[in-house]
């Protein structure tokens, strides 16, 4: 009698882990926006947070050392998305008037900022109590670095501009007017108007250059 094959093995599950990773670390981040906005970032505890994310803190730990360390990321995350959409710019619209340029950039900051006003003015007040004199100065220079390259993209660009100081007064009208109007409304900025004086004050200071 032939003894009975064996079972053929059963395929290996595939581990997750990257996937399970992320999807841990993003849920922490957005039960931290969530309660940054519903509460203020000081009212927050860690337990609170693994709560709303329906994690342990055992998972929190192993992703963040602190509320502090969570807070860093999440400022940092945010505003590297604003970065990458300014950045896109130069690559989109080469070749174009410098105020073409300039209304293309303020579209991108306002279409990033869209869908989520509240949590763009928790962003914002966030980063001015919390974001250190250093990464704010490097990221700043970053968001510089971008308007240059979108200014020295624009064509008929008079020879000898003054691109690196044009490019830090716009990011200085730009950050201005965006920060101040999400932190200091209740309700979802009129996103028309901003882009209006966004738009305005930028390419009334590069055309006076």
């Amino acid at each position: 009698m032939k003894p009975a094959p064996s079972p053929a093995p059963l395929p290996r599950r595939r581990r997750p882990r990257q996937s399970r990773a992320q999807h841990t670390s993003q849920a922490l981040q957005d039960a931290f926006v969530r309660l940054l906005v519903e509460r203020g970032y000081a009212a927050i505890t860690i337990r609170e947070i693994v709560m709303v994310a329906g994690t342990g803190l055992g998972s929190f730990y192993e992703y963040f050392a602190s509320k502090e360390d969570l807070a860093r990321v999440s400022l940092h995350l945010r505003t590297k998305a604003l970065l990458l959409a300014l950045r896109g710019v130069a690559a989109s619209h080469g070749g174009r008037p410098l105020a073409e340029i300039v209304e293309a950039v303020v579209d991108s900051q306002i279409e990033a900022h869209r869908d989520q006003p509240a949590e763009w003015g928790a962003h914002y007040l966030l980063e001015r109590h919390y974001s250190g004199a250093e990464a704010y100065r490097k990221m700043y220079e970053r968001f510089v670095d971008a308007w240059a390259g979108a200014i020295e993209a624009a064509a008929g660009l008079p020879n000898g501009y003054p691109v690196r100081d044009a490019a830090r007064v716009s990011q200085t009208i730009m950050y201005g007017l965006f920060s101040h109007t999400y932190i200091g409304s209740d309700s979802p900025p009129d996103v028309q108007l901003l882009h209006q004086r966004a738009c305005t004050a930028i390419q009334a200071y590069l055309a006076a250059v």
